[in-house]
């Protein structure tokens, strides 16, 4: 029975879905499922039957407000020279979109098949980092300040112990107010665009472009405004693949140069954006793994070396003695702080 009440739910929506192509010349198109992120959209490329091909975005119908967001970022990217996929069709309120397909040189596949690309394919990245940190962002976004950051921690705790969050609320306060000291610390005030997610993975090799194009840009509905070594931190330490310790070094001494940011000053902002960030991704991954998506317990014990990593600067020292006290570092982690991911 309750297999035909989730059968019925989906078909309403598949109607919808088929609607939408219809309308846009699309109703002939083959359909190929492409791999998701931890989210419930549904990505699909579709294969129009002249060659050409593009990619259906389904974010679902209580997605609106991202939906909408999504493209009034495109419009801003691809207004600043930025490869944002341009938008072909929208429907904002079913949480639709086709969207142009970038193709499939994902920095993440072209990495696995050749490593020994990986500083070109950084120095790409930071390219794009240097034309948003040279413009003024967007206006509506939401700033990644010191409180967001310590509440966006706390939010994560009670998958960290497994716990209802009334009953780690104290220890969620304590863990919050740690992370908002040790922000707030190297808080300057300056934000710019920050994708959120700025990963190999969300990153398309586009070789016919030149300057900071060459680099398509994908799944930036939640970008924010942040600190500029925010998005590096997110692509130097991604928790889904281990990053070379050395070439990690050489991008950031490489982009406090080009930025003129003072090295010391720069490495305690990564430090401490960068155990905030692997703290909230491991209590993520926690959440999706309880709810039966096992392949995130893969990331752990690479994400936990994270943090442990950078709580060993001294600039996260208020997060490293609130972690410590709530015991929330698994045993490798904690005895190998100084470990590479």
């Amino acid at each position: 029975m309750a297999r035909a009440r989730k059968q019925h739910a989906r078909k309403p929506r598949e109607e919808a879905v088929a609607a939408f192509l219809a309308a846009h010349g699309w109703a002939r198109a083959e359909a190929e499922p492409m791999a998701g992120d931890a989210s419930a959209r549904r990505y699909v490329r579709l294969r129009a039957p002249d060659g050409g091909t593009a990619i259906l975005m389904d974010a679902g119908p209580d997605q609106a407000g991202p939906t909408g967001r999504f493209v009034r970022l495109a419009g801003w990217l691809s207004g600043n020279g930025f490869s944002a996929p341009r938008i072909l069709a929208a429907d904002a309120a079913q949480g639709l979109l086709i969207v142009e397909d970038l193709g499939e040189a994902l920095f993440a596949d072209l990495l696995r098949r050749d490593p020994a690309r990986e500083g070109e394919l950084a120095g790409l990245a930071c390219e794009v980092l240097h034309r948003l940190a040279d413009l003024p962002p967007p206006e509506g976004l939401a700033a990644l300040d010191p409180q967001r950051l310590g509440a966006l921690v706390a939010e994560a705790l009670p998958w960290h112990l497994r716990q209802p969050p009334a009953a780690c609320r104290a220890a969620a306060d304590r863990l919050a107010a740690a992370i908002e000291a040790d922000a707030a610390a190297i808080d300057d005030g300056r934000r710019i665009f920050a994708h959120r997610d700025y990963f190999a993975g969300n990153l398309v090799l586009l070789a016919d472009r030149r300057g900071h194009g060459r680099t398509g840009i994908l799944d930036f509905q939640d970008a924010v405004l942040a600190h500029p070594a925010y998005d590096l931190v997110s692509y130097l330490q991604d928790v889904r693949r281990a990053v070379p310790a050395g070439l990690e070094q050489q991008v950031i001494a490489a982009f406090c140069d080009r930025s003129g940011a003072d090295r010391e000053t720069f490495a305690a902002s990564y430090a401490v954006l960068g155990a905030q960030r692997a703290l909230r991704i491991a209590g993520v991954f926690a959440r999706l793994i309880d709810a039966g998506k096992t392949r995130y317990a893969a990331h752990l014990p690479r994400t936990w070396r994270l943090v442990a990593r950078n709580l060993a600067h001294p600039a996260a020292a208020e997060t490293a003695r609130a972690v410590a006290e709530l015991g929330l570092l698994p045993g490798a982690a904690a005895g190998g702080a100084e470990a590479r991911a």
